[in-house]
């Protein structure tokens, strides 16, 4: 069989622990080493599967010129690695594919028939038409595919290694990526962490040359991008990416390297895009003698050489095979045109944004909520942390700093000693890597918990957060209950990058929940409620509450429910409409007014996403008069949809325009006088005077 030229090992480094130091180059034939391994019919059976997505492509090509398609992502010429790294690795190993990897699934076995309506976007598919080519996942089939952000699922590799190992299952989980989304900040990410925990992961690297246009000599000056994996001490490997047999010998040396224990791998395949990075955008850019060499190294013409040299595969077999195959691919996929398009209904549709919830209302009676004891708030917190710990084997908590120290902010002091490392893990810094690990946990039936540092630092990892996490159950139903702990808020003294409301951030994002619990009794009951929930939730902890709010937080488990607000105070003259530490400073207000006769409703909206219009209208209709305050900044704060919903629904009740009240439209400021200027804590009292009195 043809190989291509490949360095020989030069110099291989080991470090105290015996992990290679420097990239290792194949430097023996693989048709001889997997001769005594691999018998006809396994060469054979590896032929199908080689041609079968090249046939695809074929076709798929074919009606893209005839008008039926309006899309297509070429992998010509790069079959051998996504077909030889799924026939190396055992069935129940997760394989997080990229747009590229068509022979991922065909090699899998995924019904070609559904496969077909899904790509070419009719009904039936496995998104419902939601979403693209291959940007689904099939658990039974374990294989998660991409979002258009390229490197995001390289921590969620992370996750689905660790699940493995929590369960101590032989499991591997291999994702792939292309050479240009090795810049992203999720490639390193996931790199690091992977090696530091010595995940059983393989990261893939589909060198093609080309990001795009972008050849690349302008994307790394490395000599190999598998020379990266020095750096996170992780072994490394450049093979040859279009020798079908190279790719499977490399893979399932991995794998069996990630089985035994011994880390991750970085595997770098060297092949070349033949087509344009979609096939509007052509290939002009590429050099024509580039073109002409890598053609002469086609994985499917070398492995059917090879084939024939062995006397396996002659030339009317060769073209047997070829027709039994085209004309299966012919008829699938002349009957996936045939389909109709998706159609549904706005009900529908708003019905599949979240996965149902399994939250079980429990709510202590009322004698044991009198007598429970009092507790602070960030203790309500570590309360309710440890009931859920403690109730279900599946919650694992991640984030910086978290294990020995407790977090910056104690939450979960003492907990490495109860429950162990494997459930309260150290994370490095790294937002998106452990966000992007979690909803790996999550998709494998765990229940992680993430904890942000300070929730400025959400940002970090806001497209794990936004376009992972939010939208996967929308797109292919599969529910991710991943909790985001996130500390917020002033009053501190902390600055700019320590004091910030993030929730508008996120309150226009479907798919997530957004909770912001104001006392210490709904911070453990929301949390719970969380875990249980079945979504992705961004918990907002209000730092100033930690440890200056105190409250009756009853003993054992119970939840508060998800999406509803609470009327913590009654009234007729005007209501505040607020959450958080904006419900203390209502409280505060409506007692001075009561001084003054006036009556003040104040409603805790509690959760923002889903949040809870009836209970609030209905207020509002009540009371006649409206302010919604947060203490984030006014401009495109949340009030603004709360305010718009009420002058909607309850305008023939209101005596005056709904008022809005938020922070001033700067950043936090660090000086103590300026971030009481900058906080509408102050403004407050004048603001529901002036509405009082229009």
């Amino acid at each position: 069989m043809p190989h291509a030229t490949m360095e020989a090992m030069s110099d291989v480094l080991e470090s105290e622990a015996g992990v290679p130091r420097a990239v290792r180059r194949p430097d023996r034939r693989t048709a001889d080493l997997l001769a005594a391994e691999l018998t006809p019919d396994d060469l054979q059976r590896f032929h199908r599967a080689l041609l079968l997505p090249r046939l695809i492509e074929e076709k798929m090509l074919r009606v893209l010129r005839q008008g039926r398609l309006s899309k297509w992502f070429s992998g010509i010429g790069q079959e051998a690695i996504a077909v030889g790294v799924t026939l190396a690795l055992e069935g129940a190993d997760a394989i997080l594919p990229m747009h590229r990897n068509l022979g991922v699934f065909t090699t899998r076995g995924v019904d070609l028939a559904t496969l077909f309506r899904q790509l070419l976007g009719k009904d039936g598919g496995f998104t419902k038409g939601r979403d693209r080519t291959f940007h689904f996942g099939l658990p039974s089939h374990h294989l998660v595919g991409m979002i258009s952000h390229l490197g995001a699922m390289l921590p969620v590799a992370n996750g689905m290694a660790l699940a493995a190992r929590l369960r101590g299952e032989p499991r591997v989980a291999v994702a792939f990526t292309g050479d240009g989304a090795t810049s992203e900040g999720d490639f390193h990410e996931a790199l690091n962490l992977a090696a530091v925990w010595r995940l059983p992961v393989v990261f893939v690297i589909e060198n093609n040359q080309y990001g795009l246009s972008t050849p690349a000599s302008e994307q790394y000056a490395c000599r190999d991008l598998a020379d990266r994996a020095v750096g996170y001490g992780m072994h490394g490997v450049v093979a040859d990416g279009n020798d079908l047999l190279e790719v499977y010998r490399v893979m399932r040396e991995a794998a069996a390297r990630a089985r035994a224990g011994e880390g991750p791998t970085l595997v770098e395949f060297k092949t070349f895009r033949m087509r344009g990075h979609e096939e509007a955008s052509g290939t002009a850019y590429v050099p024509r003698e580039l073109m002409a060499e890598w053609a002469a190294r086609d994985p499917v013409v070398r492995f059917e050489a090879h084939l024939e040299a062995g006397g396996l595969l002659d030339a009317a077999a060769r073209e047997r095979v070829r027709a039994d195959l085209k004309a299966l691919v012919d008829r699938l996929v002349e009957e996936a045109l045939a389909a109709p398009d998706p159609s549904s209904t706005p009900e529908r549709e708003l019905d599949d944004v979240y996965a149902p919830s399994r939250v079980v209302a429990k709510a202590p009676p009322p004698a044991e909520q009198a007598a429970a004891p009092v507790r602070r708030y960030i203790d309500a917190i570590t309360d309710g942390l440890r009931v859920a710990m403690r109730r279900d084997a599946r919650v694992v908590l991640l984030g910086q700093d978290i294990a020995e120290y407790g977090g910056v902010f104690k939450a979960t002091d003492g907990f490495l000693a109860e429950f162990g490392r494997e459930r309260v893990r150290n994370t490095p810094i790294i937002e998106s890597g452990a966000i992007g690990a979690a909803m790996g946990l999550a998709i494998e039936g765990f229940r992680p918990m993430v904890e942000m540092q300070f929730g400025d630092f959400i940002s970090c990892g806001f497209n794990q957060v936004v376009n992972n996490l939010a939208k996967t159950y929308y797109r292919w139903g599969r529910p991710v209950p991943v909790v985001l702990r996130v500390p917020v808020g002033g009053g501190t003294g902390a600055g700019p990058f320590h004091s910030q409301n993030p929730e508008s951030w996120f309150t226009a994002v479907a798919g997530l929940k957004v909770v912001a619990p104001s006392t210490p009794y709904d911070a453990k009951g929301l949390l719970l409620a969380s875990f249980e929930d079945g979504n992705p939730v961004l918990f907002l902890e209000h730092k100033f509450l930690y440890r200056s709010l105190k409250g009756p937080v009853p003993e054992g488990y119970y939840t508060c429910p998800l999406g509803e607000a609470a009327i913590v105070r009654e009234g007729r003259d005007a209501t505040i409409v607020t959450y958080g530490v904006g419900v203390q400073w209502a409280l505060e207000a409506a007692r001075q007014f009561e001084a003054r006769g006036a009556s003040i409703e104040v409603v805790d909206l509690r959760t923002l996403l889903p949040w809870d219009v009836a209970t609030v209208v209905a207020s509002a209709r009540s009371t006649h008069r409206v302010l919604v305050l947060h203490e984030a900044p006014l401009t495109g704060g949340f009030g603004g949809e709360i305010a718009a919903t009420i002058a909607r629904e309850a305008f023939e009740w209101l005596d005056a325009p709904v008022e809005r009240l938020g922070a001033l439209d700067t950043p936090v400021p660090f000086s103590k006088a300026l971030e009481e200027q900058f906080s509408p804590k102050g403004r407050l009292a004048g603001t529901l005077e002036a509405l009082l009195a229009y």
